[in-house]
């Protein structure tokens, strides 16, 4: 029997009075990749921001690890989930320290950083591939090479869900692959990743489901398979080059 890490039962959730999402019931099960896919403006990046406590429910509820999301204290739900978001700034700091802010969540009153922090620290930057660039300034990298420190940030929050908004925008197709097999290899360590996807053909092969949303109601929750061969994907989602336009 799979375990559910998440369950969103009967949300409904959007910016003030503007409702995005209406009724979405789904579970996310321990140790696998499910990939939110839909068109522009169908509100997959509002559900991760309403998953990480971003956005308030107008309607409906969401469980974490069993326990009712509201239940959670800011740091608790840092320690169990991590949001990596789309749109970030991009401060002039070191790649380490950079990576140091995903330990927050751990640091006591005097906000120094422990031996077990920095070597959560040296492993994630290790993992990712920037380990040669911890002293470099943020702003002097590459978008691959930014993308994979920010992936660095997360991964030494060490949570076991992990939430990835677009992590392959922007970057050419080299660089999207080795995001992608980042992420992969992430999950075979024992992560649960919730990211969504522009690219159909990324989605079909990186994931284990896919979750496919339009104007903000969940449509259908499948294998890559199986959602191929119903031509569900052929009918519904309209996707473009650009994904500046999925904020919501």
């Amino acid at each position: 029997m799979t375990e559910s890490v998440l369950t969103f039962s009967n949300i409904a959730t959007g910016y003030g009075s503007k409702k995005i999402l209406e009724d979405i019931s789904l579970d996310v099960t321990k140790g696998e990749i499910l990939t939110l896919a839909g068109p522009n403006g169908c509100g997959k990046s509002t559900l991760l921001k309403a998953a990480v406590r971003q956005l308030p429910l107008m309607a409906g509820e969401i469980m974490l690890f069993g326990r009712k999301l509201g239940d959670f204290s800011q740091k608790e739900l840092a320690k169990q989930a991590a949001l990596l978001p789309q749109s970030r700034s991009i401060p002039g700091i070191p790649v380490e320290q950079l990576v140091l802010h995903g330990r927050f969540p751990y640091l006591g009153l005097s906000r120094r950083p422990g031996r077990e922090d920095k070597e959560k620290v040296a492993e994630a930057m290790e993992l990712a591939g920037v380990a040669d660039m911890r002293h470099r300034d943020l702003r002097s990298l590459s978008g691959g090479e930014r993308q994979k420190a920010y992936l660095a940030m997360v991964i030494a929050q060490d949570t076991d869900l992990i939430f990835l908004d677009e992590p392959t925008t922007y970057l050419d197709i080299g660089k999207q692959f080795e995001i992608l097999e980042l992420i992969r290899k992430l999950n075979r360590e024992g992560k649960t990743i919730v990211m969504v996807l522009h690219d159909l053909a990324h989605a079909l092969t990186y994931s284990h489901r896919i979750a496919v949303m339009e104007k903000g109601c969940l449509l259908a929750v499948q294998q890559p398979e199986e959602l191929f061969k119903s031509g569900l994907l052929n009918d519904c989602l309209l996707y473009t080059s650009d994904a500046a336009d999925d904020r919501i």
